[in-house]
């Protein structure tokens, strides 16, 4: 896996990955920073919540389950000291859909959490206390 990441100005860089895709990043107004994009630690988080929610819907399709919606709610605690890396982040899954079986939620969530979600697993690896949890609302 092979990405770049090009200054664009100030502090303002747009990543690009090996299979052609974009996304620009931005700094906080207060360091020079015109918000034009996420924080590069926020793309951290949002790529773990993607790693995982691929890996349960994933699951969940196999399983038959007919999911309408996922959403991973994702909160990070930081260290106070620089550098700020995670401490802690919680991603709690919102399952809805026809007739989810509970225990099949629970099996995909734990399996992503233990065994499937590369950056779940990577940061749990690098001393973040990593926690899943999931909610199933009828659609």
């Amino acid at each position: 896996m092979k990405a770049s990441v090009h200054w664009t100005g100030e502090v303002s860089f747009k990543a690009e990955s090996e299979t052609g895709h974009s996304v620009q990043m931005d700094g906080p107004p207060d360091q020079g920073g015109e918000n034009r994009g996420p924080r590069p630690m926020e793309m951290l988080l949002m790529g773990l919540g993607g790693c995982a929610s691929f890996d349960v819907l994933s699951m969940l399709k196999k399983g038959r389950q007919q999911v309408t919606n996922c959403v991973a709610e994702l909160e990070a605690g930081r260290a106070d000291a620089v550098p700020a890396v995670f401490t802690r982040i919680h991603l709690n899954f919102v399952v809805t859909g026809h007739d989810l079986k509970e225990a099949q939620v629970k099996r995909a969530v734990s399996l992503s959490a233990e065994k499937y979600c590369s950056a779940s697993i990577m940061m749990e690896k690098a001393g973040v206390e990593v926690s899943h949890s999931y909610r199933i609302e009828a659609a």
